[in-house]
């Protein structure tokens, strides 16, 4: 017999992705009108980046895995969509959810909508107005053709009004990130992290960087980890190194040079709990990630932002976050950690999943 069950697919593709699937699987799972289907794009693959952060989100083994894997922009969006084009025409869902930005976010909305298929964006509207970013050309294109438009903050409301967007087409839902967080607090902070590394509270600051602006440059990168090996001779730093950036320092010849600091601990990339229980524990973040802005704004804890312009601006304008530049990095950071600005920006609760929840099942019912 036919299930009544609305099938929805929820699209991941890297680990920002994940954590922003799980709650809405997670609450979608408890409804017995939901069939909630999580669907692995394959774009980004690696045991610590993506298997462990399943887990620790006590999230299923995907339900459908594409396996794309690796490639150009062009390669990675064109193989998404043929691959997940094929999974629609065999079983059609009633519902395509997509988060974030990355090239599977596109392209599954891309596929799912020239079916004829509703999807929606979570975490839509926002902009860093940088369109040399392709994060930037993959957020314009997929809020121009989703049929649901849900929102982290007011500026992603303004931004999709000034662009035209149907006013009927956009809810604010608030932060799915923010529920990540909440509901994985009591499992980060049973981790031991700190512990391990030998790190005292609030006496350490934390480092992640990726993005290619910072670290596809070998003269760009040596400027980092010399002001990274300065910001070191104050306050050590833990800086968990993503593929790409220890990739780029072993061939830039920059590894060592970082390596041999003594007040900087490089480690392999980390889970999701264990890097968090690192974030609890720092005194300030230095990052170029999108979800660390607002984890830390969330957390009350400084955060220097290695990028000329944020999507993200709330966690500028109310939060913890300032955005900087390698040769800054020292100055900007002083003025970041005696900063006494710390607003939580409204339905950063823990309970945007509950109102997506809702939403569908009053959209579908």
């Amino acid at each position: 017999m036919k299930s009544n069950k609305k099938i929805i697919h929820l699209i991941a593709a890297a680990r920002p992705n994940f954590m922003k699937i799980a709650p809405l699987y997670h609450a979608l799972a408890k409804e017995e009108w939901a069939n909630p289907v999580i669907v692995h794009t394959g774009q980004h693959y690696d045991l610590n980046m993506s298997d462990t952060f399943f887990r620790d989100l006590n999230l299923p083994d995907p339900h459908i895995y594409l396996n794309v894997g690796r490639g150009t922009h062009a390669e990675q969006t064109g193989g998404v969509m043929i691959a997940y084009e094929k999974i629609l025409l065999e079983n059609r869902p009633d519902l395509v959810v997509v988060v974030g930005d990355v090239n599977s976010t596109v392209a599954c909305s891309l596929a799912a909508v020239k079916l004829g298929i509703k999807v929606a964006h979570l975490e839509a509207g926002l902009r860093s107005f940088d369109r040399t970013m392709p994060e930037e050309i993959n957020r314009i294109v997929t809020d121009a053709i989703a049929d649901y438009l849900w929102t982290p903050s007011p500026d992603g409301n303004e931004n999709l009004l000034h662009e035209g967007v149907d006013p009927a087409k956009i809810t604010m839902v608030g932060n799915i990130m923010i529920d990540s967080l909440v509901m994985m607090t009591p499992a980060i902070l049973r981790e031991k992290t700190r512990e391990d590394l030998g790190v005292d509270d609030k006496d350490y600051g934390v480092v992640t960087l990726h993005r290619p602006a910072n670290v596809d440059s070998p003269d760009i990168l040596l400027n980092l980890c010399d002001a990274l090996i300065r910001v070191s001779e104050k306050t050590s730093l833990v800086f968990p190194v993503h593929p790409r950036t220890a990739k780029n320092l072993r061939e830039f010849g920059l590894y060592e040079h970082l390596s041999n600091a003594k007040g900087i601990i490089l480690t392999e990339p980390l889970g999701y709990n264990a890097f968090m229980n690192l974030v609890f524990g720092c005194k300030f973040v230095i990052t170029d990630s999108g979800g660390v802005q607002e984890e830390t704004t969330y957390l009350k804890i400084p955060c220097l932002t290695l990028r000329p312009n944020t999507e993200r601006p709330i966690t500028v304008t109310q939060g913890t976050n300032h955005l900087s530049t390698p040769d800054k990095i020292e100055a900007d950071l002083k003025k970041v950690v005696e900063q006494d600005r710390h607003n939580t920006p409204l339905f950063w609760d823990g309970r945007t999943a509950a109102r997506v929840v809702d939403i569908i099942k009053a959209t579908f019912s």
